[in-house]
């Protein structure tokens, strides 16, 4: 069917084993119902990634808890081994403190992509090269066409939807083994498949805040791994005059506007943070310096005029910016459009 154009595997799909990365979520448990409806030898494999106690049983969290136990109920119902696998140490090294980190000098990271970067599409597809797949399927919303010169990444059909800049680091040796059947699919027809198969996930919430994060406080992880990132500072404007004070540069980030404490006769943005100094500096007017409004995994550069762009809007990480970026495409990353 349609839906299974993207899996670009010749011949027999029984000939064909394909892991499935099972979060637990309705997108994930669709790629493995249609594969396994197509006659590919699914195995589904979802990883542990946490466990902290609320965020395991709180609705809109991943890789933890109910999610587990809900990608293994759709494993068995649909009759194909499911296994999981115990990340927790790698994850919290390669992304929580990471993230600590990072907010720790002032940056506003994305977890998503170093999850993706350094665990899933590293990890993950290693153990699906090492059980004899063929790919590695995902539920993200991202579109593989194959060029001239190899698979490229596009964005989903569905923009509203789409997933692919959390993907724009993998590269072109992963992206040969990857495959996004949803890529095509519009969020509400996704459903309504899930139903038409009586998935048990077909009406289950989207997640929504940073998977590790209890109860969306990601302030309450950074200071509790970074202390130095939640001691009061200084809120000032670029001349250094005083504005207010601040409970910790864990609660800002660059762009933000809501929530900073001070009346002023007009919006007030955060213009750049400043660690060592403990200060937040504000001005009236957003993006105002040379410095890219944000940072995250890799780079990110202002776009030439002509240059072909994704939105950059996404939830906390990005609060008040909507900003257009381009992502730079050298060292080795997929080719993106």
């Amino acid at each position: 069917m349609s839906v299974l154009a993207d899996i670009d595997l010749p011949g027999n799909p029984a000939d064909h084993r394909v892991v499935v990365a099972m979060s637990g979520g309705v997108d994930s448990s669709l790629t493995a119902a249609l594969l396994a409806r197509a006659g590919y030898d699914v195995v589904g494999i979802t990883l542990q990634l946490y466990d902290h106690g609320a965020a395991t049983g709180r609705k809109g969290a991943c890789c933890a808890g109910q999610d587990v136990r809900d990608a293994a109920a759709v494993a068995g119902q649909l009759g194909v081994p499911h296994y999981v696998l115990d990340y927790e140490a790698r994850f919290r090294d390669a992304v929580i403190e990471d993230f600590a980190d990072s907010y720790g000098r002032g940056e506003t990271p994305i977890p998503c992509i170093r999850c993706n970067e350094r665990v899933k599409f590293r990890d993950l597809l290693q153990t699906a090269r090492d059980l004899g797949a063929s790919a590695l399927a995902t539920g993200h919303y991202a579109r593989r066409v194959r060029a001239a010169d190899g698979p490229a990444l596009y964005r989903a059909q569905d923009t509203a939807r789409d997933q692919s800049y959390f993907l724009y680091r993998t590269t072109r040796d992963e992206l040969d083994f990857l495959r996004f059947p949803l890529g095509g699919l519009a969020k509400d027809k996704t459903r309504a498949l899930a139903r038409e198969l009586d998935l048990p996930v077909a009406d289950k919430p989207d997640s929504q805040d940073i998977c590790f994060v209890p109860q969306g406080s990601y302030a309450d992880i950074v200071t509790r791994l970074r202390p130095e990132a939640g001691e009061p500072g200084e809120i000032v404007d670029e001349a250094g005059n005083v504005l207010g004070r601040h409970r910790g540069i864990a609660h800002f980030t660059v762009g933000q506007r809501k929530g900073l404490g001070i009346a002023a006769a007009e919006p007030l943005y955060v213009l750049r943070l400043e660690p060592a100094r403990r200060r937040v500096v504000d001005h009236r007017r957003l993006f105002h310096s040379r410095r890219p409004p944000y940072q995250s995994a890799g780079r990110i550069v202002r776009p030439a005029p002509s240059t072909r762009m994704i939105s950059g809007r996404k939830s906390r990480a990005m609060t008040s910016i909507s900003a257009w970026v381009r992502l730079a495409i050298g060292c080795g990353t997929a080719t993106y459009w």
